[in-house]
This record gives C-alpha cells, sequence and structure tokens, in this order.
C-alpha cells in the first residue's frame, strides 16, 4: 500500500470509515430526435418543453454502485415536437461505511446532483447541434425530489400496513 493511499485510509477511518468516490461517469445512451424538420424551423420559436427525470441505480459488487440517472426533454410548438432528447447519464461509485439506511438518500440524491451536470451539457450540446436555440436547462433539487420520493414511498406502507389490518 503507498503511503498516499494510507493516508486516505486513515482519514477515512478518523472520518468514521465512510467514504464516497466517483470511479466513472459515462453515459450508456443518448438519442436525439426532430420529427418534423425541416418545417419546424419555419415556425415561431416559442416552445413549451417538458423534462422527465428518472433515476436507477444497481450494485456492481460491494461498496461499488451504477447510478443511471435519465434525462428525457420534449420541445413541442403546438402539437408539433420540435425535437426529443433521451440521455442516459451514469456514474460507478464507491460508497462504504454507510449505515444502509443512509444508502438510498446518497444513491437518490447525491449521485444525480453529480451527474446531471453531465446529462445538461450533453442535452445542450446535443439541440444547438441540432439548429435549435439553446438550452439551458435549470438546476434540478434531487435533495427535494428524493425527500419527497421517500415520504410518497413511507406513506404506501403505511397503507398497506393498514390494509392488511383491516382484513
Amino acid at each position: 500500500m503507498s503511503e498516499v493511499d494510507e493516508k486516505k485510509e486513515q482519514a477515512a477511518v478518523a472520518a468514521g470509515g465512510k467514504q464516497f468516490s466517483i470511479q466513472k461517469v459515462y453515459m450508456r445512451d443518448i438519442s436525439f430526435e426532430t420529427p418534423n424538420t425541416p418545417l419546424i424551423f419555419q415556425e415561431k420559436w416559442q416552445p413549451e418543453t417538458n423534462m422527465q427525470l428518472g433515476n436507477k441505480a444497481v450494485v456492481l459488487s460491494e461498496d461499488v454502485h451504477e447510478v443511471m440517472l435519465s434525462v428525457t426533454v420534449t420541445a413541442k410548438i403546438g402539437a408539433k415536437t420540435a425535437y426529443l432528447v433521451e440521455i442516459q447519464q451514469c456514474g460507478i461509485f464507491n460508497i462504504s461505511g454507510y449505515d444502509p439506511k443512509e444508502l438510498p438518500a446518497i444513491v437518490g440524491s447525491v449521485c444525480p446532483n453529480i451527474l446531471f451536470p453531465f446529462a445538461r451539457e450533453a442535452i445542450s450540446d446535443l439541440v444547438a447541434r441540432g439548429g435549435f436555440p439553446q438550452l439551458l436547462l435549470s438546476p434540478v433539487n434531487f435533495d427535494a425530489l428524493y425527500a419527497e420520493y421517500a415520504q410518497q414511498q413511507r406513506k404506501q406502507q403505511e397503507g398497506a400496513g393498514e390494509e392488511s389490518v383491516q382484513h
């Protein structure tokens, strides 16, 4: 073990043994569609833009997790789709020393916060290369989204518990 590795390990132990690091950030899948070109370029550019987010985590090995952030952006002018962008931005993360109850929040909030800027940049680039005005997606509060998701899960579990009691 090198001196640098020993110092990192000692620092992790001093911090309660919790470790979080990024192994790799990569794009798994990307799609850009412009079904109504070139006629859509003649329309007045006042699109209605919709963004949908998804998150999925997979355990690759002990303390190694792949997190996939799916981002879909659709821009429409009236009923016509100007463009549709879909990206699966992924990361491989080393996560160790955390309480198992903390892990869902890390993969549901911390990791997407890291991945989103990469996806946002790729989407902006694709839209511009497609001949459309630059698209700057607003930051996303993944902490709030995860908190909302966790609250919904608790309500569903409580509801399921009440149903089993009522039968």
